[in-house]
């Protein structure tokens, strides 16, 4: 078993990462431990390339398989740190000892070692276990790099790790003494990648914001009410170009795969907001340079006269350029006559993700069913649109989370009457095809405030707690009278 030749280069990658995180676990690990006596930073250190090793063998393990690759950047990572006789290993002598197997239980739980630092900082405010996460999940990502094909359990296996730390740590109860004035522990903020795709030309500072952390934009995706499996699947998509983008750096072939995607679900279930925080992460991790969102649908699309339709999908995708493109309701381009023009604007709509799949990103939205009838319109679409992301609709809870949520954004209180006469107004709504959602609950506040603001005015001096208090009269009186059209505002839960 000794007899695999060692490559002539070892992916230095992940010996990079580990050497990042030792250093700066080891370092906030002296931190905690300074007020004890007879501090032994040696030690402390070689807790930290334990924890390190045991971090590189869990993700190693995630997908049931220990390559050749991922075995000798283990083996060139902690060679020099474990000893002779590890650094002497080859892949097969790791299989044969079981090194990684089972080894990704190790991410179920938090460690001793974290559980240490995240101590500290209930007590002193600081922020030690958030060095520990932003080091961990480098190393996490790197070992998702070792190879070509990055599987969707690796990648599924990092999410859960993420969750599982940014949990304990945002759950983390308020220190003793931590009143008002007193400063607030650091914010989990990855910082942006500033990368400029080849060719690319960088982001105008007149015209677009700076590039939003990564992890501002994950936290605030986890702030969309709902949605657990769309979370899931745009935090996929992240960490796959974040492994993508370090093989790139480091002069790896990359398995490229499209960036273009189908959003499925009814109207108001928060395809445009996720669409949005999409077109920023994808500029944070420098897919594109400007990450803004363009919207449009069939009459942006198709023209009545020969010729005009390929244009108008031409300028559409000129506007999106270095951005998102959202094409909602994309099946409509399929209906019509013989002589309708949407058929042309798929045709155009193919081409130009293939020329252009390195300057934008096309999202293409609509009902579940009809968007299959999309996706079958022209042979070009489902290697093109290789990903759906499921929309489901809202249930009565998140509803009313929503409903809540927009009076507490607008000033208004809901005590716990009026959540329940809003949550029975949603549980008695028909949920056919064409469903609110979001929409539905934006809808309800609007009229809710309309009716509130007709009993306030007839009362002599109201009070603050009466001008802004919405009574469940509001919401009843509401819930017998026909409702008003839609809007088009997106809602706080995600919507439309």
């Amino acid at each position: 078993m000794n007899d695999v030749p060692r490559p002539m280069r070892i992916d230095p990658g992940l010996e990079v990462a580990v050497d990042a995180f030792v250093d700066a676990v080891t370092r906030a690990l002296i931190q905690a431990t300074k007020s004890l006596p007879d501090q032994d930073p040696g030690a402390l250190e070689a807790s930290t390339i334990t924890e390190a090793f045991n971090l590189s063998c869990g993700f190693i393990d995630a997908d049931g398989l220990a390559t050749d690759d991922e075995l000798w950047a283990l083996i060139g990572a902690f060679g020099p740190r474990l000893g002779p006789d590890f650094a002497r290993s080859t892949p097969d002598t790791l299989r044969a000892d079981g090194t990684t197997t089972g080894a990704s239980a190790w991410l179920g739980s938090t460690s001793d070692l974290f559980e240490i630092l995240l101590g500290v900082d209930h007590r002193n405010t600081s922020d030690l276990a958030t060095t520990y996460y932003e080091h961990a999940l480098a190393v996490a990502h790197m070992v998702a790099s070792l190879d070509t094909h990055t599987g969707r359990n690796e990648l599924l296996a990092i999410d859960a790790y993420r969750a599982l730390l940014l949990s304990a740590i945002k759950g983390a109860p308020t220190p003793d003494g931590l009143g008002e004035g007193a400063p607030a522990p650091t914010p989990i903020t990855d910082r942006p990648v500033t990368a400029t795709p080849a060719g690319a030309p960088a982001a105008d500072p007149a015209v677009d914001p700076p590039a939003v952390p990564l992890g501002d934009l994950l936290a605030e995706l986890d702030e969309l009410i709902g949605l657990d499996e769309v979370k899931r699947e745009v935090k996929l998509v992240t960490d796959l170009l974040q492994v993508q983008r370090l093989r790139r750096e480091r002069g790896l072939p990359v398995a490229e795969s499209s960036r273009h995607l189908i959003f499925t679900g009814n109207p108001g279930t928060g395809k445009t907001t996720v669409a949005r925080l999409l077109a920023q992460l994808y500029r944070t991790l420098g897919v594109v340079t400007r990450g803004h969102l363009v919207e449009t649908d069939r009459a942006g699309l198709v023209a009545g006269y020969v010729g005009q339709t390929a244009t108008r999908v031409t300028e559409a995708f000129d506007r999106a350029d270095q951005g998102v493109l959202l094409i909602d309701e994309a099946y409509a381009l399929v209906r019509g006559a013989d002589t309708d023009f949407g058929r042309e604007a798929i045709d155009t709509i193919v081409k130009l993700v293939e020329d252009r799949r390195d300057r934008l990103v096309v999202i293409a939205a609509g009902y579940p069913d009809e968007m299959a009838d999309f996706v079958g319109a022209n042979p070009g679409l489902p290697s093109r649109f290789p990903r759906t992301i499921a929309f489901p609709d809202y249930d009565d809870d998140e509803l009313t989370a929503i409903f809540t949520k927009l009076c507490a954004d607008n000033g208004y209180g809901c005590a716990a009457e009026s959540t329940a006469a809003a949550r029975a107004w949603f549980a008695a709504q028909d949920r056919g095809k064409g469903f609110g959602n979001g929409r539905l609950a934006r809808n309800l506040f609007e009229q809710a405030i309309g009716r509130q603001a007709g009993r306030v005015v007839a009362m002599d001096q109201p009070t603050d707690a009466e001008l802004t208090a919405l009574l469940p009269v509001d919401i009843v009186a509401v819930g017998t009278e026909a409702m008003a059209p839609e809007t088009s505002a997106n809602g706080p839960g995600g919507a439309p």
